[in-house]
């Protein structure tokens, strides 16, 4: 091989087409982009261009997924992240520092709650956890340094849903900000902040993505909050890969259309369940039975396809009904076209005592079942088929 061979290995036949318009955005894998000559460089850096340098700070396709999701949620910008938790990540670290303090609502993602009262706790930001049912509570915890008023719409296990109207009146007395992660609700059925959120905050793995094979995180913010987001995000390395923002806007394209079917059939599964003599309570906030069912109708256009409910029987009765299902897989995660099923006492809270875990409300025989797109009726088959073993 020749040093000639070599250049052209490395180099082949420069070709830049500019001329077309692909429907799809391309995949767009460059790490670095070149620039013509210094002058074109110093145009960049002083804003009076727009282009890209390196990916870490922005990449063509991630734009065009950034882009895509901040029109589904109808919000002025959008940021993707490597994750859910990275967005939260970034927004909790581009809004508090030391010495500052953030309300969380109880009944939320674990790992969102260790990362707002352990992690932060060590780099001096307090924080103090309320009731979600319980705004009074919250009102009263307020501080002259609360920055941030954290909640999830809707919660996760138990689907509850706050009072929005209540929650932005009072952040705007405390003059904090107001984050949200609406991953379970999704854009479809609330988009927050239409009503006074200042962040939104989403797990793009679950709905949007909607197809259970790619990880990524969304930041979707109030107008003049992007640029120091942006520099957190980038200060932080959380960035999302060509390849996940790709599959992003494919899932977008048809998310609407998936909404509407898990909505649909999760009220459908939701109604079976709550009449079936096995199960002895559910979580489902378009039920008149949930206790949130006033404000879910209020602030919801529907329940998505996600709900946990209590089944009569102890731990190892509640898991031999989930190994007993042949369509619905034991899995983490929710928001694909597939159905999904866990009992957190054991996968997400199975490093708890009872004690610690019950203080949560996670009762030994909670099961959380994430609706996909099946038919209908070959999901209640497949529940009935476990349940039958109670």
């Amino acid at each position: 091989m020749s040093s000639k061979d070599l250049t052209r290995a490395v180099h082949g036949r420069p070709t830049h087409v500019t001329d077309i318009d692909p429907i799809t955005p391309p995949i767009y894998t460059a790490a670095t982009y070149r620039f013509a000559s210094t002058s074109d460089l110093r145009s960049y850096l002083a804003g009076e261009r727009e282009t890209y340098h390196y990916t870490r700070y922005g990449n063509p396709t991630v734009h065009a997924a950034e882009q895509h999701l901040a029109a589904v949620e109808d919000a002025p910008d959008c940021l993707l992240v490597s994750s859910g938790m990275c967005a939260l990540s970034t927004t909790f670290l581009s809004l508090l520092r030391a010495g500052q303090h953030v309300i969380l609502t109880s009944d939320s993602y674990r790992p969102t709650s260790e990362l707002l009262t352990n992690l932060l706790h060590r780099f001096g930001v307090e924080s103090t956890r309320v009731p979600v049912d319980d705004l009074d509570a919250l009102q009263a915890a307020i501080r002259p340094e609360t920055k941030v008023i954290f909640t999830e719409l809707t919660t996760n296990p138990h689907n509850r849903v706050v009072d929005l109207e209540r929650l932005v009146a009072i952040k705007k007395e405390a003059r904090a900000r107001l984050v949200i992660d609406a991953t379970l609700a999704s854009p479809y059925n609330i988009q927050p902040l239409k009503h006074g959120a200042d962040v939104v905050v989403h797990s793009v793995t679950k709905y949007l993505g909607g197809h259970n094979d790619l990880v990524a995180g969304a930041i979707l913010c109030r107008q003049g909050m992007a640029d120091a987001l942006r520099e957190q995000r980038a200060l932080i390395g959380g960035i999302v890969g060509p390849d996940a923002a790709y599959r992003i806007i494919r899932g977008l394209k048809t998310f609407p259309l998936r909404m509407e079917r898990h909505n649909q059939s999760g009220l459908q599964i939701a109604q079976w369940l709550e009449a079936h003599p096995k199960v002895e309570r559910i979580y489902y906030p378009m039920l008149p039975s949930h206790p949130d069912h006033a404000l879910a109708k209020k602030w919801l256009r529907g329940g998505s396809g996600l709900m946990s409910f209590l089944l009569k029987g102890d731990l190892d009765a509640c898991a031999n009904v989930i190994d007993q299902f042949q369509l619905i897989s034991h899995s983490a995660s929710l928001g694909g076209v597939e159905s999904l099923v866990q009992q957190p006492a054991i996968f997400s809270h199975g490093d708890m005592t009872a004690e610690q875990r019950k203080a949560l409300g996670i009762e030994d025989n909670l099961v959380r079942l994430s609706v996909g797109l099946e038919d209908v009726e070959d999901l209640i088959e497949d529940l009935e088929r476990g349940l039958n073993t109670l």
